[in-house]
């Protein structure tokens, strides 16, 4: 039996947020109607990638989809703490399910949002890497692409870690997100190989927390209200619950990457538009 959670924190949409969210989801929709199971990661943290996806979340549940959101950052995820996720019941995550203690649905919890069910990633895993690539992953990823209209899953960042490469394979597509003016163009030119290698479809990029300047109607909504956002919660919008949230900081992120990305053999004829500024990492 599935159990139920509660989003204690979730931000009202402003206009300009809904509208920016609706064209993602729009854009996605154009991707293919065979892109049921999505993949969001980054070149490193603190790039908006998991408000990102529940936000995208939030979108396609206003369009009458029903969406399940997987957090399958089983070294330290954010969610729970951004949004004060709450359950009368013992809440089990994703962890519990590939290590074999819980089945598939004792760890799918239905929301206070209508139609839209989330897998929390549960305790922080000692071998993340080897539990993502087990079978029970893959036929987590395949049962409930039948159940919902769309999967998103939630991965930790592809330049410090490598666990999204080991899950991007099971899905069906990959959107990459990007801080304004904090990646260099080679550093993720690089994650973008790293993809490539694994064979998913990378279906675009987001560029995200860009700072929108001058004047206009359009500006006075979106640079108005993302700017009030923003003030609210932090640059980060993490808010009261600090960097990382309440349950401290990612797994062994600060470590280099234990497969340098310079090492990856591969090319593409596309070349992503250059962010700007730089990345010392």
């Amino acid at each position: 039996m599935a159990n139920s959670i509660l989003f204690q924190n979730l931000e009202k949409q402003t206009y300009a947020r809904r509208e920016a969210f609706n064209s993602l989801r729009t854009n996605l929709q154009f991707c293919g109607v065979d892109n049921k199971v999505i993949m969001f990661t980054s070149c490193t943290p603190d790039e908006g990638k998991s408000t990102v996806t529940m936000e995208l979340a939030r979108s396609l549940n206003d369009d009458g989809k029903k969406v399940v959101l997987v957090d399958a950052d089983l070294r330290k995820s954010v969610f729970v703490g951004r949004y004060r996720i709450h359950s009368e019941e013992t809440m089990f995550g994703l962890s519990h399910y590939l290590s074999g203690q819980k089945k598939m649905d004792e760890v799918i919890n239905h929301t206070n949002i209508e139609n839209l069910d989330m897998i929390i990633a549960g305790p922080v895993a000692p071998n993340p890497t080897e539990l993502l690539g087990r079978e029970l992953f893959v036929n987590l990823l395949a049962a409930l692409k039948e159940r919902y209209d769309v999967v998103l899953v939630d991965c930790p960042p592809l330049g410090w870690v490598i666990d999204a490469a080991v899950v991007a394979p099971n899905c069906d597509g990959v959107v990459l997100v990007v801080e304004s003016g904090a990646i260099s163009y080679r550093y993720l030119q690089d994650v973008k190989k790293q993809l490539e290698v694994t064979g998913v479809n990378i279906l675009g990029v987001v560029l995200n927390k860009v700072k929108v300047e001058g004047g206009g109607y359009y500006n006075r909504y979106y640079s108005g209200h993302y700017k009030g956002y923003y003030n609210k919660y932090g640059r980060y919008g993490y808010g009261r619950y600090g960097k990382y949230g309440k349950y401290g900081e990612y797994g062994h992120y600060g470590e280099e990457p234990t497969e340098p990305l310079e090492d990856v053999a591969a090319s593409s004829g596309e070349t992503a538009e250059k962010p700007g500024g730089g990345y010392n990492g």
